[in-house]
């Protein structure tokens, strides 16, 4: 590569500062700052760095933080926090932007976005306007006509005039320039003590750079206020899809023939020339069951709840075991929502006593019996069950628990 050729790869990359260090005093702190604060499911900055490194036009971004706050940063971030620079903030949203905008120095970016963390309704569409819009020595800057009727008040809090909104706009960000001049007119008033500027183009107008107008977006709001993070939550909450929490847990068991008179399966007794061998009743569906209904909640399995080296469970009836489960899936706010139990045996045959199984899953379970699926299959002579040597189950629950699944 030709030293032009890498000229050019280090400048042709539109680069982004986002400004999150300011502490959002009017939105209250019992939240945090609201830059941190949850809006549908996730924080705000969250929503603002997910376009900004969606965008194709977009190459590195800088976020200026509160030094107090890298480890908000990191948990609000999550994974977006490895694909950006995080840097530490001044006391001013101006000194931020101007630190931010040093730490992109050594990558010499063309153009460059200054973008509020707390505008996380901004979309493609106005980050390609701006972009679009900034000119060699010119930047740009979304804005929408101001609409409602302007009053100036008097020292005496009364309306001293009406104040003509022609030709007045509402200024937002992302503003964009090209990053030389106003790096250079962010220096200039630092070391002049300049430091009431309230936006970046107001410093450009200052530097003498010519900003353009560019349309705004009406949704592209800043979270000013503790009502604006309320109005911004209830949007997105009603916008995304939801996810309801439910969860499926499988469950495997397996007991071998001895000699006997019958075998116990979800919970009826069938007559059988051999019986199953097991602590309890060894009921290998409603074992199997168990063991799914407690994977949904994490709450262990059969062994951890029943171990078998316990003398109480000798010949218990396995329906404690499924009714226990239950009770512990219903504690942590689940609501069993399906059980399904695939008997695998050669014999005997399970068909005649399916319905008087389901009836006693339902009771066992406190679901309807369409709820309940019950089946069953040979092994087609293979393995230890081909061979009549004992019988396998498997059994999948799904639960549906309060909340929706996490992002």
């Amino acid at each position: 590569m030709t030293e032009a050729s890498e000229n050019a790869s280090a400048t042709s990359g539109v680069a982004v500062v986002i400004v999150a260090a300011g502490r959002g005093a009017r939105a209250g702190q019992a939240n945090g700052p609201k830059q941190y604060q949850n809006i549908g499911g996730r924080a705000v900055i969250a929503h603002t760095l997910e376009i900004f490194l969606a965008h194709p036009r977009t190459d590195r971004i800088v976020v200026a933080i509160h030094a107090d706050d890298h480890e908000l940063f990191r948990q609000a971030a999550g994974s977006q926090a490895e694909r950006v620079t995080a840097i530490i903030g001044g006391p001013t949203r101006q000194e931020s932007v101007r630190l931010g905008l040093l730490a992109l120095k050594e990558h010499a970016p063309g153009q460059v976005l200054i973008h509020d963390a707390v505008r996380p309704f901004v979309d493609a569409d106005l980050i390609d306007r701006t972009i679009s819009a900034i000119g060699e020595n010119e930047g740009a800057l979304p804005a929408l006509p101001v609409a409602d009727t302007l009053k100036r008040e008097s020292a005496a809090g009364v309306v001293a005039e009406t104040v003509s909104r022609s030709g007045l706009h509402a200024a937002q960000t992302p503003q964009g320039f090209p990053y030389g001049p106003i790096l250079a007119a962010h220096d200039k008033a630092f070391q002049l003590g300049r430091l009431d500027f309230t936006d970046d183009a107001a410093i450009a107008e200052w530097a003498h750079i010519p900003v353009k107008l560019v349309p705004g977006s009406p949704d592209n709001v800043k979270l000013t206020w503790a009502r604006d993070i309320a109005m911004a939550h209830q949007r997105l909450s009603s916008e995304r899809t939801h996810f309801p929490d439910i969860r499926t847990g499988n469950g495997y068991d397996v007991h071998a023939f001895e000699p006997g008179d019958h075998v116990t399966l979800c919970g009826v007794a069938i007559p059988h020339d051999k019986k199953l061998s097991g602590h309890s009743d060894a009921d290998v569906g409603l074992h199997a069951l168990t063991d799914a209904l407690l994977a949904t909640c994490g709450a262990g399995d059969i062994g951890t709840h029943f171990p078998p080296s316990d003398p109480q469970w000798k010949g218990a009836a396995s329906r404690i075991f499924v009714e226990h489960a239950a009770k512990v899936v219903r504690q942590r706010g689940g609501r069993i929502a399906n059980a399904d139990i695939t008997l695998i045996c050669e014999a005997p045959r399970v068909g005649p006593h399916r319905e008087a199984m389901t009836a006693a899953l339902s009771r066992m379970l406190g679901i309807s019996a369409d709820r309940i699926s019950i089946k069953a299959t040979t092994n087609e002579k293979l393995g230890f069950v081909g061979r009549e040597e004992g019988i396998a189950a498997i059994a999948t629950a799904s639960v549906v628990f309060p909340g929706e699944v996490p992002e």
